[in-house]
């Protein structure tokens, strides 16, 4: 809602009156005169009717995690155990007595974050990472109310998780259409921030459809967004939902201008598949695409614009190979919808329903052709990892290294809970150590589990200071000091 308040006035020839006055009667009388600036000629929003008709549909969600003992395993060396005893730190498998005799309870992991009720029945959205591991997850209304709340499902790729709580005739959000977003326009985050609840914040749209790598396209705003935000909602000014507020770009852990929010378009697509079978299915053609460079595309004839995805591998018996596509075609359409970058195709297909044919648009030895693919399903996280390039190709960065995931089962059979492998080291990494096969388990005493994490890791690490990593190597392990340098 918008209020306008006009304090213009007007003065008839006041340069007549200066001139009969003293300089005295003078000032009073042009400090008096209208000033006309730029605040006073706009408006500024007025939020206080949007929070108070939506903010008892947004909810505190609280987590707890019972921290389970590590197996005992070649994990822990003598280095390890060493600066465990230099520095009075128990072991992370040992227990600590209690001195009434026994053990104590397994310590707990909390976490808070945030959520919007979706229906009067008690269904709740948040992000996945807010319940991502959790044991008991309980969610607080704005009138006090605590409900124990049970996962509808999870959706990692897009951070999105549904929840149920046993109430009724409870307040809702009303969902907006992002198509209607405009980059300036204000918008309103509502959420607990460091656990304060209720806790309202404001700002503009600054980018849409920004591309972080993620498998959806985000909304980019600069709201005050901190830890427990997280699976809260962002409003327009209409006090509907438009995304869910999911992450932050922070050198510190804080905010720093920039925040991301999932489309509420795309958040309730996925919601939909998680309420009506647990689970998301996306389609998957079985390729590995990559961006297309000016050159690249000038070179094959394709003109001087780079637009497509580059085939860079079919995968054996996969819908794409089936179809006939080969590594080096660009494909141009997906579909009917055009195709600009690799991530583009990841998107389309993810969001394609699993066995649809459709048809696709490629590029190959300078003329364009159509063929039809039946899709498949990405059916696990390893497949989903392989579709999603950008987490799973190795990845070069200022230390030299270049890294890739490994497997589910690799972790299992090698004991570990944790870990990225190093595919090749140079520069720094060459330096300090590290060699193609070493296993990095952990950087500046944080557990790294996937590509993505290990290069956000690096991203916080002083750039001035050396970078200590857990370093598996055979049976051994040992910390490995990189110093940020030259290549």
């Amino acid at each position: 809602m918008l209020k306008t308040r006009s304090h213009l006035r007007t003065v008839a020839k006041p340069w007549t009156l200066a001139m009969a006055l003293s300089a005295a009667t003078l000032t009073v009388v042009l400090t008096a005169l209208p000033i006309t600036s730029h605040a006073q000629r706009g408006s500024l929003p007025d939020f206080t009717e949007l929070v108070e008709n939506t903010g008892p549909a947004v909810v505190n969600i609280r987590t707890t995690e019972k921290v389970r003992p590590a197996a005992n395993s070649a994990e822990m060396n003598d280095l390890l155990q060493e600066l465990q005893r230099r520095f009075g730190m128990p072991a992370p498998n040992q227990r600590r007595g209690n001195p009434r005799g026994g053990e104590e309870e397994a310590p707990q992991r909390r976490g808070v974050g945030s959520g919007f009720i979706l229906s009067a029945d008690g269904v709740v959205m948040t992000n996945a990472h807010v319940v991502d591991g959790a044991d008991e997850v309980l969610v607080t209304l704005t009138d006090k109310r605590e409900f124990k709340a049970r996962i509808v499902g999870a959706d990692r790729r897009s951070d999105v998780a549904v929840l149920k709580i046993d109430a009724t005739g409870l307040p809702t959000v009303k969902i907006g259409d992002v198509g209607r977003l405009k980059v300036g326009e204000w918008v309103l985050a509502i959420g607990s921030p460091f656990g304060f609840e209720n806790t309202v914040t404001a700002g503009i749209v600054s980018a849409k459809s920004r591309d972080t790598g993620d498998l959806l396209p985000l909304i980019q705003t600069d709201v005050a967004i901190n830890p427990g935000n997280s699976g809260g909602p962002l409003l327009n000014m209409r006090g509907e939902v438009v995304g869910i507020n999911s992450q932050i770009y922070s050198q510190s852990g804080g905010f720093m201008g920039i925040s991301f929010s999932i489309p509420i378009d795309e958040a309730v697509r996925v919601a939909d598949q998680l309420r009506n079978g647990g689970k998301v299915k996306r389609g998957r053609m079985g390729l590995l695409p990559d961006d297309l460079t000016k050159e690249q595309a000038e070179a094959i004839g394709l003109g001087s614009k780079a637009h497509g995805a580059l085939v860079r591998n079919v995968e054996a018996g996969s819908a794409a190979e089936k179809a006939g596509i080969e590594g080096g075609d660009v494909i141009t359409k997906f579909d009917g919808k055009s195709i600009e970058r690799a991530i583009d195709l990841r998107r389309i297909a993810a969001a394609t329903k699993p066995g649809s044919k459709v048809t696709v648009q490629l590029f190959r030895r300078g003329a364009y052709k159509d063929v039809h693919v039946v899709l498949g399903e990405v059916d696990d996280e390893e497949a989903a990892k392989r579709d999603a390039a950008p987490e799973a190709v190795s990845s070069a960065n200022a230390l030299g290294l270049s890294v890739g995931e490994i497997g589910e089962s690799q972790k299992r059979e090698l004991k570990l809970r944790s870990g990225v492998r190093v595919e090749s080291a140079e520069g720094p990494a060459a330096r300090a150590g590290l060699r193609a096969g070493d296993l990095i388990l952990s950087v500046d005493n944080v557990e790294v589990s996937t590509v993505k994490q290990f290069q956000a890791q690096l991203a916080k690490a002083d750039k001035a200071k050396v970078i200590s990593m857990m370093v598996r190597r055979a049976d051994a392990v040992t910390i490995v000091l990189v110093k940020p340098g030259k290549p």
